[in-house]
């Protein structure tokens, strides 16, 4: 836990100095940008951001007034809320990555062998796949 903890807060302090950005924003913008029109359902994106819906409502807020963010009424039901990333929103992401993926490096990918990323990749799958099966019964 220690080291998964340590290398979040490492993560989140680079994104925090070099692009004003918190790690949560920065999952948030991408997970839209890589959504089709670039907007998800709220609901949609705090299972994605793996968010409870009111803490999603308060950061969504916080990114609307950054400019980053906006919400919009979905069009085919009327009572659901999109959050649709913004040009600037882009900017930011676009400016953000090249420094978000090389502390990533440096942090992580860099400190292991090929085998062990592999390792980490099969145990983490097998993480996700469980989940996943937790959450549809």
């Amino acid at each position: 836990m220690d080291g998964s903890q340590r290398l979040m807060a490492d993560l989140n302090r680079q994104l925090q100095r070099d692009s004003d950005l918190s790690f949560a924003d920065y999952r948030i913008l991408v997970k839209l940008s890589e959504a089709p029109g670039r907007a998800l359902r709220m609901s949609d994106l705090a299972d994605g951001v793996l968010s409870s819906r009111s803490r999603l409502t308060h950061q969504i807020r916080r990114m609307e007034l950054q400019g980053m963010v906006r919400r919009i009424a979905a069009e085919d039901d009327g009572r659901g809320v999109l959050a649709q990333l913004t040009d600037e929103g882009m900017r930011r992401l676009r400016a953000a990555a090249p420094g978000h993926v090389a502390a990533v490096r440096r942090f992580f990918v860099d400190l292991l062998t090929p085998g062990q990323l592999a390792a980490v990749a099969t145990a983490l799958d097998l993480v996700n796949q469980a989940a996943d099966h937790r959450a549809a019964d």
